[in-house]
Order: C-alpha cells, then sequence, then structure tokens
C-alpha cells in the first residue's frame, strides 16, 4: 500500500506541475499586488553561469510579505531561482520615481559590482511569468583611466489588456560612479500603458523570427528533404534491383543438384543464414540499450507535439516537467521491449537485465549532474541542484521508473519474449571470412552516421544557439520535420550498411546497426566543440564542464535513440529477405 501511494503521489504531482504551473490566473483587478521577482545574475558570454541576484550586494525594498510563489521540480533541476524585490508595485497603479534602498559601498561590495561590471554581468527577473533583463553597470574611459558605472534607477513600463498584464520594459537609467565609501541610492518607477497585445500572443516579443525562420533555415529544411526523397529512391532502387539479382541466383542454385552446389561459387548474404539470427555479443547491454531507445525516441517526439500544441515555452521550466513525466509514465515500454528482446536472445538473468535498463539512462544523467553540481557549489552558481531536488529524483526513479519497467519486463517476456526467427540458428558459428577493408564493421560504423548528421546539421546549430544563447526556441514544427527527416535517414543509410556487411558474410549486423545509426552522435558531439570556440564567447571552469558535461548527455541520448531506430529498421529488412528465400 505503501508504493501505491507514494506512486499516485508522484503522479499526481507531476500532473500538477503540468496543468497549473503558475502560482496564480494572470488575473488582476485594480491595485492588486503585482510581484516583481528577481532571479539571477552572471556573465553575458556564460548563460549558464547564474547566480543569485542578491549574491551581489544589491538591496531590497521595504516590503517583506510575500506568499504565493512555490518552486517547482524542474525549476529547481535548472537553477531558476526567484527572491522577492521587496518592491510594491499595485495594478494599473502608476509611481514616480521612488527610493527603496540605500548602500554605503564598502571594499568588498565596491570589488563585487567592478568584477561584475567587467564581466559583463546582465540580471533576469519576473513580473506575471515575463522575463525582463537588465544590466548591471557599464565600463567608461574617463581622463585616460578605466572607470566603472552602476544602474541605479529601474524604470519599468508595464502594458495592460483588460485584467491581464502582456507587456514588461525595462529602462535602466542614472548611471553611478563605483567609489569606495560612497552612499548609493537604488531608485525605481511604474508606468501603466493599455496595449492592444492579446494575453496569448505576449511572449511573441521574446522570439526571434528574423532568426529562426531565415531563409537558410527554410533552405536546409527543403535539402533535408531533398535528400530523404532521392536516399529512399536510390536505397529502393538498388536494393530491388540486387535482391532481384540475389533471388534469381539462390533460385538457380535450388535447382542445382547438391555436387553441383557444393562445387559451385556460392557467395552472398544467404551463406550466413544460420547465423544471422544468432543472439548479439553482450546481450544484457544490447537489449537495455534498446528498450532505453525505444523509450527516449517517445519522449522526444511526445514533448516535440506537446510544444506544438502547447507552446511550453512560455512557462519556466514545462519543457523539463513535461519531459520527466512522459519519461515516467513510458518506462513500461522500456521494459516491454527491452525484455522481449533479451527473452527473444536467449537471455535468462531477466531481472539483472530490467534494473540495468530502468537505471542506466538516470544513473547516466545523475553521475554527470552530480558531478557538475560539485563545480557549481564551489562557484556558489544558483546551478547548484538542492538536496531535496536529488532526493525527488531519486524516489521518482525508485517507486515510479522501476516499477513501471517491472511491469513492463514481465509483458515484454511472455507476450513477445517468444524466438520467432525466420531461420533456425546453427549450432556452431560460421567463420567470417576476409574481406576489404571497407567492409569491416569499425568503418561501417564510422561511416554511417555522417549522411544523417549531414540532415541534422543546421538544425543543430538553432537548437544549440537556442541554450547556449539568449533564444527562445519556438520552431517546434521545423524540429518535428527534421526528426522525421533524421529516422527515414537513419534507417534508409543502416539498412544499406548492414546489407553490405551481411553481402561480405559477416554476420554481426546487430551491434553494427545500432552503432552505425549512433555514429551521428558522435559527430554532433564533435561539432559542439566547433560551436563552443568558434560560435560562442564561454569561458571558465564552470561554463566548460557544464557546457562539455550536458552535450555529452545530449549526443548520448542522441545516439541510444538513432541507434534504436537503425536496428529496428534493420532488423525488419534483414527478416524479410530471409523469410522470402527458400533455406533447406
Amino acid at each position: 500500500m505503501l508504493f501505491v501511494y507514494l506512486f499516485q503521489f508522484s503522479i499526481l504531482n507531476i500532473l500538477i506541475s503540468v496543468v497549473l504551473t503558475d502560482e496564480h490566473n494572470h488575473i488582476y483587478e485594480d491595485n492588486d499586488e503585482v510581484v516583481l521577482w528577481m532571479s539571477t545574475v552572471g556573465p553575458y558570454h556564460n548563460r549558464q553561469e547564474t547566480y543569485s541576484y542578491y549574491s551581489l550586494p544589491f538591496c531590497m525594498g521595504t516590503k517583506d510579505v510575500i506568499n504565493h510563489y512555490h518552486e517547482t521540480l524542474s525549476e529547481a533541476l535548472q537553477g531558476i531561482e526567484l527572491k522577492f524585490s521587496g518592491l510594491e508595485i499595485e495594478f494599473r497603479a502608476d509611481i514616480t520615481k521612488t527610493e527603496y534602498c540605500q548602500i554605503s559601498l564598502s571594499e568588498e561590495s565596491q570589488k563585487a559590482f567592478i568584477y561584475a561590471v567587467k564581466n559583463q554581468y546582465w540580471y533576469q527577473m519576473y513580473i506575471d511569468d515575463l522575463p525582463i533583463w537588465g544590466v548591471v553597470g557599464e565600463p567608461e574611459e574617463t581622463n585616460d583611466a578605466q572607470s566603472y558605472f552602476i544602474w541605479t534607477h529601474k524604470k519599468f513600463d508595464i502594458g495592460y489588456n483588460g485584467k491581464q498584464i502582456v507587456d514588461v520594459n525595462l529602462t535602466s537609467e542614472n548611471k553611478v560612479k563605483l567609489t569606495q565609501g560612497i552612499s548609493i541610492s537604488f531608485t525605481y518607477e511604474v508606468n501603466w500603458k493599455k496595449s492592444n497585445i492579446n494575453f496569448e500572443d505576449r511572449f511573441d516579443k521574446y522570439l526571434d523570427p528574423n532568426f529562426f525562420q531565415h531563409r537558410i533555415h527554410w533552405f536546409s529544411i527543403f535539402n533535408s528533404f531533398m535528400m530523404v526523397i532521392f536516399l529512399v529512391g536510390l536505397v529502393s532502387m538498388i536494393l530491388m534491383r540486387t535482391l532481384r539479382k540475389d533471388y534469381a541466383r539462390y533460385s538457380k542454385d535450388e535447382e542445382t543438384d547438391d555436387m553441383e552446389r557444393d562445387l559451385g561459387d556460392e557467395y552472398g548474404w544467404k551463406q550466413v543464414h544460420g547465423d544471422v539470427f544468432r543472439p548479439a555479443s553482450h546481450v544484457m547491454l544490447f537489449s537495455a540499450f534498446i528498450g532505453a531507445g525505444y523509450q527516449v525516441t517517445i519522449v522526444v517526439l511526445s514533448v516535440i507535439i506537446f510544444a506544438i500544441l502547447g507552446e511550453l515555452y512560455t512557462e519556466r521550466g514545462s519543457i523539463l516537467t513535461t519531459a520527466i513525466f512522459v519519461y515516467a509514465v513510458t518506462s513500461p515500454i522500456n521494459g516491454y521491449t527491452g525484455g522481449g528482446l533479451y527473452a527473444r536472445m536467449g537471455g535468462r538473468v531477466w531481472i539483472k537485465q530490467m534494473i540495468l535498463s530502468a537505471f542506466m539512462l538516470p544513473f547516466m544523467v545523475c553521475g554527470t549532474a552530480f558531478f557538475i553540481n560539485f563545480i557549481a557549489m564551489y562557484y556558489h552558481a544558483s546551478r547548484a541542484i538542492p538536496f531535496g531536488s536529488m532526493v525527488a529524483v531519486t524516489c521518482i526513479c525508485i517507486f515510479v521508473i522501476l516499477p513501471l519497467t517491472l511491469v513492463g519486463t514481465i509483458l515484454g517476456r511472455n507476450l513477445g519474449g517468444i524466438p520467432d526467427a525466420p531461420c533456425r540458428v546453427n549450432a556452431v558459428p560460421r567463420p567470417i571470412p576476409e574481406k576489404k577493408w571497407f567492409m569491416e564493421p569499425l568503418v561501417i560504423i564510422m561511416l554511417g552516421g555522417i549522411l544523417p548528421f549531414g540532415s541534422i546539421f543546421i538544425e543543430m546549430y538553432f537548437i544549440f544557439t537556442s541554450f547556449w544563447a539568449y533564444k527562445i526556441y519556438y520552431v517546434y514544427g521545423f524540429m518535428l520535420l527534421v526528426f522525421v527527416i533524421l529516422m527515414i535517414v537513419t534507417v534508409c543509410v543502416t539498412i544499406v550498411c548492414t546489407y553490405f556487411l551481411l553481402n561480405a558474410e559477416d554476420y554481426r549486423w546487430q551491434w553494427t546497426s545500432f552503432l552505425a545509426a549512433a555514429s551521428t552522435a558522435a559527430y554532433v558531439y564533435i561539432y559542439s566543440f566547433y560551436y563552443f570556440f568558434f560560435k560562442t564567447k564561454m569561458y571558465g571552469l564552470f561554463q566548460t564542464a557544464f557546457y562539455f558535461g550536458y552535450m555529452a548527455l545530449f549526443s548520448l541520448f542522441l545516439g541510444i535513440m538513432c541507434g534504436t531506430v537503425g536496428y529496428v529498421g534493420t532488423n525488419a529488412f534483414v527478416r524479410k529477405i530471409y523469410s522470402t528465400v527458400k533455406i533447406d
């Protein structure tokens, strides 16, 4: 019963965070309180290196009572830390220039502000979930010397439509030179203006159509689509023509007697029919990868569709919340596909396989996050994940993901675990003949990811820029199209690679098909190095570890997804060609 209650509680919490991602309903009456949240501050060129706004010696407003903000799990995992500003703002109530606090600039405070100005520190705030950005200060040459100034006045121009806030703009004014010992007064003013912007369209100002809908983006989609048409046509023509000749040759061989057949020059993929359905090496790990790949593919597709339908980019942490929820509830798919494949390949230690399949990806994610968390804690960055959030993620893995994976594994072993290969497997493995160097599995694996990477190359640039720079990715229709293109190209390329391998009488196609498709991720990770050094101005240990750590996870998930799709398509192809030819 305890497990049932914990499971229901976890699912309920995730559902609530998906449906009610706000602390209020965005409806205000005149003079209702409007909260200004101070979020993070950090260097402009290191977007992920963020600290609490009050890590700099800023001061708070006079109001100190607030009671309707609740941090969600996804916000905690992303380092979104909100603190009440203490500023009194009321709906449709203008406020003239008003001092809200004052500080005396000590030596320590001066050094902190100068460091922030030198490194182009920006800060982020929220009003009614609308993000606002401002700069801490700016350097200036005075009398042949470098001086540093900070902005001390915040001017808010807030647009409203009816009873809803639809626009917020910040203007930073009143530069003050950072001189030790001076007293600095911080002021603000609020101006309310009626706006014609609809509430549903209030995030449009944060989008960048000129960047995401540039002609290069459209051209890349069209180019990838043409690649799919060409590749599918080429694969169909080559394989059907070649297979037709193979079928004709094998049919002719069937008409000869045994002596002529023994003296004949037999070669090709038919010769390995007794070994082609032999279980893959390291079957437990292979089945765990395939099960996880099914789950990741469905999660990615679901999140893209939800983002298209629900505009998840308008809510803080909503994409991560959706991904966690979908990943948890699709755990039975992981267990069913991985457990069924493990049973079909003769695996017997199914509990160990189930645990590996359930915890493999969460362990990799948590391990990477744990490593980066140490660096974040050393830097006192807001990206440091709280202990309570770690416990919550652990509980989801133990009390939600593991039981659902167990259910899926049991169903998979009983419903889909019966061997059904169209050819029987010989007792003794056939020796693999020598072949050309370019037919070796390692070479095929290295070449297999080039075309799939080429089909998503341009889209990777837009995705990287949206995550590592100040862009909001919203063209999920493009992403869905690129996702479909990637799947089709991956299947076609992997089928061709597998046909060449089998024609060379090498029956080690399972891992080869998986890794040939997964090698796309290796090219993506190599591209991430180019992007880091030539397209960004990131610097520092924290940002470097964060970038390459999470890019490794991104590439890993992409590789498992592509590898699974490549294996599934190839498996269908292999079963088809060997079920058509009559085998004695």
